[in-house]
């Protein structure tokens, strides 16, 4: 069986299951949750993984908040509260997967054409968002999304840590999980009090 009969085969079998479960973490399913799924199950498929996984293999860098990440996330089980997944807020539809143990990786995205697919394959939808909802569904993978191999620019080791390390900040004292810390004048700082922060104090 080829590649994108797999994918097909797969998506066909699994997708009502997981759309089910993502919807049920929103309260109603939305296009972008379906284009999380099916990325997720696509990268299973790319990178020859049995997904939703059951253990910490694949890390996942999703490239926008909400209720995509969440469709990403039902479909593989990476999740940020597992440190499985990362944002990297680019505000794109896109995710990149990475398998930690052969370290391929593969960046999924729409489609540039999918919405104008979408309308011609379920076009008597009462709206576009409905019309995305519906075709987004049934499309073929590949009308669908757009992937490719990548080679990441970070260290996936140091990005995962090491459990149980942690360290005070020499300058605020609280305390830095996950080797966060900036070492200055050789003693652990932490990147608010290095770099300034996202808040101000009041």
């Amino acid at each position: 069986m080829s590649l994108a009969q797999d994918v097909e085969t797969k998506t066909n079998a699994c997708l009502a299951d997981l759309l089910e479960k993502t919807a049920a973490l929103h309260h109603h399913l939305c296009p972008r949750q379906v284009l999380g799924v099916r990325m997720g199950m696509l990268a299973g498929a790319l990178l020859s993984l049995d997904l939703p996984q059951t253990n910490k293999r694949l890390y996942t860098f999703v490239e926008t908040d909400g209720c995509f990440a969440d469709g990403v996330s039902v479909a593989v089980n990476c999740w940020l509260g597992r440190r499985t997944m990362r944002l990297i807020d680019y505000g794109k539809v896109a995710a990149t997967f990475v398998d930690t143990q052969t370290h391929r990786a593969v960046r999924i995205t729409p489609n540039a054409q999918a919405r104008q697919t979408a309308a011609l394959c379920a076009s008597g939808e009462r709206s576009r968002w409905h019309t995305m909802l519906e075709a987004y569904q049934t499309m073929r993978t590949a009308d669908l999304l757009c992937w490719r191999e990548v080679r990441l620019t970070v260290d996936m080791q140091a990005l995962i840590s090491r459990p149980g390390v942690r360290v005070n900040c020499a300058i605020c004292g609280e305390e830095i999980l996950n080797e966060r810390e900036v070492i200055v004048n050789g003693q652990p700082v932490c990147q608010a009090c290095h770099e300034g922060a996202y808040y101000i104090h009041m």
